[in-house]
């Protein structure tokens, strides 16, 4: 997918008192950002930001960091924050190759995966998010009882993802490969403004929720 440029976009994410200019620099003291220390979610590809500006307003207990690659993407969600002025909201323009550069072991509580990039060559399949490269982070950074959850409307990607899980520290501990008809997982659903899209034309929406194998154990 090709994305317009925006000519002075990086200008204004690195100028936006939304947007977080060194991250690395954070490790291990994100909260400080914030008016008070609460859990710590994440989400990897914010898009626009529909999906972690609502929650964040849903949720004023907890503190959020949108991760966006792209400036042209990333600004968008400024312009919106600019006019809700979420106190419990920051971003990064960064790449999730970075995670654990960006946040110390268990320093996150949730992460979010919302109809991430498919990566459709399978030479690029490490690229994927919820590759078994990426878990690996996820591990990393989650703290004890953390959760990774996980939606697209790509089968294909949602097939790979299921079989990554495997070789991985997680474990499925709910999945429906048709969310918008699944009255226990949709409930409180939070649609993307892909996920909109998407299902308007008839798409299903595949979503699963990962937890530690040993958190299962010890249930």
């Amino acid at each position: 997918m090709r994305l317009r440029n925006i000519p002075g976009a990086r200008e204004t994410i690195a100028e936006s008192p939304w947007t977080v200019k060194e991250p690395a620099a954070l490790k291990g003291h994100w909260n400080s950002l914030f008016e008070k220390p609460q859990p710590l979610h994440l989400e990897i590809g914010t898009g626009k930001g529909r999906f972690i500006m609502q929650l964040a307003a849903e949720h004023p207990e907890i503190n959020y960091i949108g991760i966006e690659k792209y400036s042209s993407v990333l600004i968008r969600c400024l312009e919106k924050q600019d006019q809700l002025q979420l106190a419990n909201l920051r971003f990064v323009r960064g790449d999730a190759e970075l995670l654990t550069d960006y946040f110390a072991e268990g320093e996150i509580s949730k992460i979010y995966l919302n109809f991430s990039d498919p990566w459709p060559k399978e030479r690029h399949a490490r690229r994927r998010l919820p590759s078994r490269t990426f878990l690996q982070k996820y591990d990393t950074v989650l703290a004890e009882g953390g959760t990774i959850e996980f939606k697209t409307d790509n089968r294909v990607l949602f097939d790979f993802a299921v079989e990554e899980v495997g070789e991985s520290a997680f474990e499925i501990s709910a999945v429906t490969y048709d969310l918008h008809h699944d009255p226990v997982m949709n409930e409180g659903n939070i649609m993307t403004e892909y996920e909109e899209r998407f299902s308007a034309k008839g798409n299903a929406i595949n979503k699963y929720i990962l937890v530690r194998r040993k958190n299962l154990d010890q249930k």
